[in-house]
């Protein structure tokens, strides 16, 4: 059981954004499309995290054109470039699946207000933009020491 731990902690994403259930995100998505990348915005309201270590997810929902979209992300995964927390929301339970019954206004999610909460939220935006940087800036700077000169290959 020590075993699995171990591995579970090597495959943990350093610099893991932290936000709650109920606020309302944006998550940063890498899409690979044959040899091209781009990052994808996904902006909705977390229902619920689930699961623990390195298997840990969470589930961010949307409504598109008055459909409700649930995608489930993968907390550590490498494709998230960064996750930014637009507005904390003011919740009382740990999963919120009852938004799926919501339609319109009750579906909104109150939003926890305060200079010491907006604070906090600019610092762990502050902190994913820098950990979003760095990770950026280690991708780039990997292809280029693996590369291989003309006179190499010659």
């Amino acid at each position: 059981m020590d075993l699995i731990k171990t591995i579970e902690e090597t495959q943990k994403r350093p610099g893991a954004q932290d936000f709650n259930v109920g606020d309302t995100v944006k998550v940063f998505f890498k899409i690979i499309e044959g040899k091209t990348e781009r990052i994808q915005v996904y902006e909705g309201v977390v229902l619920c995290k689930k699961n623990e270590g390195a298997r840990k997810t969470f589930t961010v929902r949307k409504i598109s054109y008055g459909v409700g979209v649930e995608r489930v992300f993968p907390y550590n995964s490498p494709r998230i470039q960064k996750v930014e927390v637009v507005r904390p929301g003011k919740v009382r339970r740990a999963k919120l699946y009852y938004l799926r019954d919501k339609v319109g206004k009750d579906a909104k999610v109150k939003t926890l207000v305060g200079a010491k909460v907006t604070a906090a939220m600019q610092e762990r935006n502050a902190r994913a933009a820098e950990a979003a940087k760095a990770k950026e800036v280690a991708a780039n700077a990997a292809p280029a020491e693996g590369a291989e000169t003309p006179a190499e290959n010659a």
